[in-house]
């Protein structure tokens, strides 16, 4: 989880449907320039995430995980970056260039971002999943810097 995020919200999601609720609510709320980190153990659900925030994004037909092309980028109410960067290195993954992406007009969401923690921009909102049962998963969102951290604070008001 981050070093010093303002604010916290945890999740406890009993369904794949409750995970698709949280993953709604912040993609239509989502704006220019967001960097989601998304982060969790294999099978937690990172890519099911992305997959229902694209869809509440507006990005039609189906978002896979770029495991092996690392970046896929994706036409919705805003530019949708996927990145993948489980397969990468720092010194490859710094090569890429992702400061184009981070600062750019879309919403770049990075699977295994705790991996490049060190090229991730010092606002972003976290999202650490953890398998709680077979359909349960505890989500923590972790929001550092605006509008990240009022991105949390609005969670807890309404689902806290």
């Amino acid at each position: 989880m981050e070093n010093n995020p303002e604010a916290v919200f945890t999740y406890r999601s009993r369904s794949l449907r409750d995970t698709e609720a949280l993953a709604e609510s912040l993609a239509n709320s989502a704006g220019e320039g967001w960097v989601i980190g998304l982060d969790g153990d294999l099978g937690a659900g990172k890519t099911a995430f992305s997959q229902s925030f694209a869809r509440h994004l507006g990005v039609p037909g189906i978002v896979s995980s770029p495991t092996f092309t690392i970046i896929k980028e994706y036409a919705g109410r805003l530019p949708l970056y996927h990145m993948d960067v489980y397969r990468l290195s720092l010194p490859e993954a710094d090569e890429l260039g992702l400061d184009e992406y981070f600062y750019g007009q879309g919403v770049c969401l990075v699977e295994w971002s705790s991996l490049i923690a060190e090229l991730m921009p010092e606002r972003h909102l976290h999202i650490f999943l953890e398998t709680a049962g077979p359909e349960e998963r505890v989500i923590t969102v972790a929001g550092t810097g605006e509008p990240y951290a009022d991105i949390c604070r609005g969670l807890i008001q309404k689902w806290g």
